[in-house]
């Protein structure tokens, strides 16, 4: 096996998510790795409004940034609790497309291997919105290990 120094997970707080965090944390021991914990806040959508009606008093970059901010928050208190002694872990929280900000984390923070977390979802869902996991994979410049959560994780 490729001894992996760097592991990172990306999360979306989901059981699917907590099943690849449980892997991934395994598999830190077995390489006395270091997690890095990762969340993407995806994009807002932003809704068409007719030129007649005065515009909505809504400052979507201060809503963004508030999003970061608790999502921060929330991945620091997740690791402080889920990730055990003696594993180092960091959090990085970004904003976007969330298999690029996943892909481009992973080549920034220099991970070693991408565990990711697949939801399962099939039909419409999925080719309406895509997979993040399956572009993850298709894409990425590393190893990728896909954990598939149980039915009842789902």
């Amino acid at each position: 096996m490729l001894p992996f120094k760097k592991i990172l997970v990306p999360t979306d707080f989901s059981e699917p998510a907590q099943e690849a965090f449980k892997t991934a944390v395994e598999l830190a021991r077995h390489f006395s790795a270091q997690l890095l914990m990762v969340h993407v806040v995806p994009p807002i959508p932003v809704a068409y409004q007719p030129l007649d009606n005065p515009p909505l008093a809504f400052d979507i970059t201060a809503y963004l940034e508030d999003l970061v901010r608790i999502s921060k928050e929330n991945l620091q208190n997740y690791v402080t609790e889920h990730v055990p002694q003696g594993v180092p872990a960091t959090i990085s929280v970004a904003a976007g497309d969330p298999a690029y900000e996943i892909l481009r984390l992973a080549k920034e923070l220099e991970a070693d291997l991408i565990v990711i977390a697949t939801h399962g979802h099939g039909g419409w869902r999925h080719f309406l919105f895509g997979s993040v996991a399956e572009k993850v994979v298709r894409q990425a410049d590393r190893p990728v290990l896909v954990v598939h959560a149980p039915p009842e994780a789902n």
